[in-house]
């Protein structure tokens, strides 16, 4: 059984490459039933930071075909994509989903984002019936990492995120942000995050739009905001000096159009747009425009380092419960190879059990039901006292254990 990792993430690829292989809803579905045609089984983890396929198969898959798959699902170019990628195998495949799952590899160091995403790739590929136990296993044990670095280690204590990065730029391009009125366009999770931290930071007042009105105004609601309808945003935009966009939409959602009409209405005032959503939902041309400061995902990473640096004691403990779950995970993985030996065993054993039982109570037809229950239950319980120790040893995956095994229970003769 072989692991194998291909994946692009915010420091192998732009955003406008990772916008391209973002993956989410019906499109997720899709490519997690084509990958069965590349792989035994794998899992697609994909948020606005990363894409990356973990895959499972009884040989040696060819990290071209993970390729291949990935720049089918994404529409690039296999030529594209290649100085992007990242791979992992086995033990370095592992490792890498624990570190991702404690927040170590993420943008903003410790946030607290990435467990739920995690957990949520498992969730589709399982429904998709595309995680097998070993894969189920793997990522079980990350989230585990996961929850003890957030429990047991500061990593995730006043944890940053990417709205709250987002608030920070703000702050540094614009200063004090009371008298600022704040637009944010998105509902969801991270919306919602964006929303609580511009409040949070002191902002003047609050704007929230989304393409479901209802959201929207439950959103303001709680936050003491306003909801704007979604075909009035720019009438919004015109009154607004921050909007963080935050959607999950395959398309533009802010039109360098929209930006350029608004700017004409407060051409003396600027606008400091944030876009944290992949696929991005604002026009990159806006940015050119006079006044406007515009900024995407890929800019938090100057606030990720300074997070980092902040956050270095923290992450030091927070490797140390990655190494102490690797090694759990690693005996239980070596132990796979083990599976087969002990089902011969146990076979062996337990056909010779039978075959010794019957011979027996031939030879005693007067016992009652219940003596002859209790003599069958005699001879399993001998069986598996004696048995116990070898297959202790070969739970511990030591090839030479397996072999030892193999040998004096001939095995090799069955």
């Amino acid at each position: 059984m072989l692991l194998h990792l291909l994946g692009v993430n915010h420091r192998s690829a732009p955003v406008e490459i990772r916008e391209r292989l973002a993956l989410s809803g019906t499109a997720l579905d899709d490519a997690l039933d084509l990958l069965g045609e590349y792989a035994a089984h794998g899992v697609i983890l994909s948020t606005c930071n990363r894409t990356e396929v973990y895959a499972v198969s009884p040989k040696n898959t060819p990290l071209r075909e993970l390729a291949e798959f990935v720049s089918l699902c994404g529409g690039v170019a296999p030529s594209d994509l290649a100085p992007h990628f990242y791979r992992e195998h086995q033990e370095g495949a592992a490792r890498h989903l624990f570190r991702v799952a404690a927040g170590l590899d993420s943008m903003i160091v410790g946030e607290s984002q990435i467990l739920g995403q995690v957990r949520t790739a498992l969730e589709a590929a399982q429904a998709r019936g595309c995680a097998d136990h070993a894969l189920t296993r793997l990522f079980r044990q990350a989230l585990r990492a996961g929850r003890r670095a957030r429990e047991e280690t500061g990593i995730g204590r006043s944890a940053a995120s990417v709205s709250s990065a987002a608030v920070e730029l703000a702050r540094s391009v614009l200063g004090d942000l009371r008298p600022c009125t704040v637009l944010v366009v998105g509902a969801g999770e991270t919306g919602k995050l964006s929303a609580k931290s511009l409040m949070g930071s002191g902002a003047g007042s609050l704007l929230v739009t989304n393409r479901g009105y209802e959201s929207a105004r439950d959103l303001a609601a709680k936050l003491g905001g306003k909801a704007v309808p979604f075909e009035r945003m720019g009438e919004a935009l015109a009154g607004a000096d921050i909007v963080i966009s935050a959607t999950g939409a395959p398309h533009f959602v802010l039109e360098a159009r929209a930006v350029r009409e608004a700017m004409e209405q407060r051409p003396e005032r600027p606008l400091f747009l944030v876009d944290i959503a992949v696929p991005r939902d604002i026009d990159p041309e806006a940015g050119k425009l006079p006044n406007v400061h515009l900024r995407d995902i890929d800019d938090l990473q100057d606030v990720s380092l300074a997070n980092l640096k902040a956050r270095s004691r923290e992450a030091a403990k927070v490797e140390r419960i990655v190494d102490a779950e690797m090694l759990r995970f690693h005996q239980w993985w070596r132990s796979l190879g083990a599976i087969p030996t002990i089902r011969e065993l146990r076979t062996k054993a337990e056909t010779m059990r039978r075959a010794e039982l019957e011979k027996t109570l031939r030879r005693l037809p007067d016992l009652t039901e219940e003596q002859r229950a209790r003599v069958g239950a005699l001879t399993r319980a001998i069986v598996n006292r004696v048995l116990h120790d070898p297959i202790a040893r070969l739970r511990k995956g030591e090839d030479e254990n397996t072999q030892m095994v193999r040998e004096l229970f001939a095995l090799e003769d069955e």
